[in-house]
């Protein structure tokens, strides 16, 4: 090509031009592109190649120039538009130059071979042209390697370019042949027309399959998924129903079944235990051996389990597998009996591999056998309950299939996107130290959701039952601390118990648990307080604002965030439950969720063991003075006996009665009377080592239990009493009154508590009839035979 051939602009054969460049301009309008699985070539190119073989450069660059601007301004929509269409025709118009230099070369000859031979010489040459420039815009554009980005996208264009300028060269040919282009330009609409409706059929077959591949992808993921939430709920893992599917496809490629035998069985050993919805929770997750009535109950899963699978209508026989996958060989089975090839085959292969699986798995009632013994169990039951053939297959590959499944991944459960936890439901309490609440935690394998919630029912139903088993409050706290710590993850747990307007701690465990057991919350004030006032839980407060260590440095506890709800009974508000953690903001509305369920049931088990105490200690316990009475009186005095028996000791047992306390009662009445009691049992209790008994009788008579003293030593001390407790009594009431003593030692004076009592019983008494005759006297203590009075 000469260089004023360029300058020289004349249009030869413009009917034929007009056409080519029509065509081209409606396929670069209409985006009209040769698709291939690596990327897609405009087809007006074709049409520039063409024009290439049989018309001048100038008129070829001018077609080819107008084809790209149109195509670019139809396609490329970005910044500096102007600039990136001028940059495509001008390169389009480059490749055309460089092309007609090759399809020129005349020198290579005019053989029909060394033709072809120079249109694929045209073809890559105009490859080049097209797709330097361009790749070299680009890696200047995205910073990367030249000849990378053009490998990567421009290469796969050299073949087609090639064969589209081999097509060019076939049509100009052609036209020279025939005389005429159009019968040419006509076969090429009518070659694009049949070619365009192949691809649209071809494309709708491929749509139709990939979508039959779609909906049988997802009918296997459905059925996946809803196996494994069935066996999540049995405890059992994705590694179960693996390696279960594992063995049975492989042992039925073994034995030859048919394709629709095989995706039955691929089903089948996902959902074989789908029945088990039907079983209650305490049959399937009983740690013992099933009583008769549980197994027949037990056995209606297989039922249940083809009865639900019949409704989804597989294409392949699921549900008969299912329903005879606990059939015995030799029809002693269930449900149905069936014996030998009356069981369908799939349920033959699933009834040995669950058994070998069942037998080489942990579970509630015994530990996993070693493989090797498993199978020789399966072998021993072959002919029996299982399939001689199916048996035979699996004794001869166990090990291979076993490597087979520890190899093949277990079902991935698919993870719940994380959310943010709803607002609201909080009461902000200023004096409570209330933080606010972070979002739950709402993700994680929805197989372990599953799994939680069964694990949550069953530990609920067990804590409920033991709530309601004990009247004991401290073995009851402490069963509620070690299960619900299973439950709620917590570093510290307080149990505070309402007594009057006051919550003292009852039962505390964990971290800082001295802190927390030393202290007395006021009703309404700090966290727990406020809880038990307003009846309202609080989520993640601020645990230092309880009353008692709330700025106090000496009371330090490196707990940031408490979970409390009130514990309400009958009557009421009975405590309040705390639970504390290290980390802030670490409590959910789930624990909560689970804290409000059990709160009741606690409540009104504080409030029945309070009840129950309270009726213990009313049988042990004087309910005027608080002293032991007379029954609690007499088990100590025996334990004291034998202790002082065994270790050879003295024991002195002290009987006192107030001198004319009936005249008390009718001058001054019963309150005043009471009031008198209670100051002579206190004066006692405090002349009284902590160790001593001191119980009240009945009426006005109380009795003291002193061992180890000699009887010099018990003379003084009960002389020195007797005066104390006078002298205290009276200041106290400001009344005045006189005591009667009289006591007895063991080992001389009694042999058990009865004789003790009495002996020390006629001495008080004696010394009361000696007062009324001798009113003035002051008798000096000596022998147990004598008594005194103080006036």
């Amino acid at each position: 090509m000469a260089a004023p051939e360029l300058t020289r602009f004349s249009i030869v054969n413009p009917t034929q031009y007009a056409a080519y460049l029509v065509l081209a301009l409606l396929a670069a309008a209409f985006k009209v592109r040769w698709s291939t699985d690596t990327g897609a070539l405009p087809i007006y190119i074709l049409f520039v190649l063409i024009a290439i073989a049989g018309m001048p450069v100038p008129q070829v660059m001018v077609l080819a120039g107008a084809a790209a601007m149109l195509e670019c301004l139809r396609s490329y929509a970005g910044p500096r538009r102007v600039e990136r269409m001028l940059f495509e025709s001008a390169v389009v118009v480059l490749a055309v130059g460089m092309a007609d230099l090759a399809i020129h070369q005349t020198h290579l000859g005019n053989a029909r071979l060394i033709e072809a031979f120079r249109m694929v010489l045209t073809g890559v040459v105009f490859f080049v042209g097209y797709s330097f420039p361009r790749a070299f815009l680009e890696s200047i554009e995205e910073k990367v390697s030249l000849g990378h980005l053009w490998r990567e996208r421009y290469l796969w264009m050299m073949p087609h370019l090639a064969a589209a300028a081999v097509v060019a060269g076939v049509f100009e040919q052609a036209n020279r042949a025939l005389g005429s282009w159009q019968i040419p330009v006509l076969g090429l609409l009518v070659s694009y027309l049949v070619y365009r409706s192949y691809r649209l059929y071809a494309g709708r077959l491929e749509d139709r399959r990939s979508h039959a591949e779609e909906m049988a992808s997802l009918h296997l993921r459905t059925i996946e998924a809803l196996a494994l939430a069935i066996d999540a709920k049995d405890e059992t893992t994705a590694n179960h129903l693996s390696r279960v599917q594992c063995y049975a496809m492989e042992i039925g490629k073994d034995l030859g079944l048919s394709e629709q035998e095989m995706e039955a069985l691929r089903a089948a050993s996902l959902l074989h235990d789908i029945g088990k919805l039907a079983v209650p929770e305490h049959i399937i997750s009983k740690p013992g051996r099933l009583t008769p009535e549980e197994f027949e109950k037990m056995k209606i899963h297989p039922v249940v389990g083809a009865e639900i699978l019949e409704r989804v209508r597989f294409p392949y026989p699921v549900a008969p597998i299912v329903r005879s996958h606990h059939e015995k060989w030799d029809g002693t089975g269930y449900p149905d009996r069936l014996q030998g090839e009356q069981i369908p085959v799939g349920a033959r292969i699933l009834a040995v591999v669950d058994c070998l699986d069942a037998l080489a798995s942990n579970r509630q009632y015994r530990k996993a056998m070693p493989l090797d013994e498993a199978i020789g169990v399966v072998v021993r039951e072959a002919g029996r309950s299982f399939d001689p053939q199916v048996v035979e297959v699996l004794a001869r590959r166990y090990r291979e299939l076993e490597s087979m499944a520890r190899a093949r991944p277990a079902m991935e459960p698919v993870h719940l996107t994380p959310k943010a936890a709803p607002a609201g439901g909080q009461m902000v309490a200023p004096a409570a130290g209330f933080v606010e609440e972070g979002p739950a935690n709402q993700s994680g394998a929805f197989l372990e959701k599953i799994a939680a919630a069964r694990q949550e029912a069953q530990a609920l139903f067990e804590l409920a039952q033991t709530l309601g088993s004990s009247l004991s409050l401290n073995e009851t706290l402490s069963v509620l601390a070690v299960r619900l710590r299973k439950l709620v993850p917590h570093d510290a747990l307080a149990v505070y118990v309402r007594r009057d307007d006051v919550l003292v701690s009852e039962y505390v465990s964990g971290d800082s648990h001295r802190l927390f057991a030393s202290l007395e919350i006021p009703m309404g004030q700090g966290l727990s307080g406020w809880v038990a006032e307003n009846r309202r839980p609080i989520l993640n407060g601020n645990p230092s604002v309880e009353p008692g260590y709330l700025n106090d440095e000496t009371k330090f506890s490196t707990l940031h965030s408490a979970l409390a709800v009130p514990l309400e009974g009958v009557q009421g508000v009975a405590g309040v439950l705390a639970l504390y953690r290290e980390a802030r903001d670490s409590f959910t509305t789930d624990h909560l969720r689970i804290l409000q369920a059990l709160s009741s049931k606690l409540g009104l088990a504080i409030e029945n063991a309070l009840r129950f105490r309270q009726a213990e200690s009313s049988a042990t316990t004087d309910f005027l003075t608080g002293l032991p009475n007379a029954r609690s009186l007499f088990l100590g005095l025996d334990a004291e006996l034998v202790r002082c028996r065994s270790e050879q000791i003295p024991l002195t047992v002290v009987v006192c009665d107030l001198d004319s306390f009936k005249a008390i009662n009718d001058e001054y009445g019963h309150l005043e009377g009471n009031r008198v009691l209670k100051a002579v049992a206190q004066s006692l209790k405090r002349q009284c080592r902590h160790y001593d008994i001191v119980a009240r009788m009945g009426g006005d008579e109380f009795v003291a239990v002193l061992p180890g003293l000699s009887r010099i030593e018990a003379a003084t001390r009960i002389e020195r009493m007797r005066k104390m407790v006078t002298q205290e009594a009276q200041a106290e009431t400001r009344l005045t009154m006189s005591l009667s003593v009289g006591w007895a030692q063991f080992p001389e004076d009694g042999q058990d508590a009865e004789a003790l009592l009495s002996c020390a019983d006629r001495v008080m008494y004696k010394a009361k009839r000696a007062l009324r005759t001798e009113e003035a006297a002051k008798l000096p203590l000596h022998r147990p035979g004598w008594a005194s009075t103080v006036q």
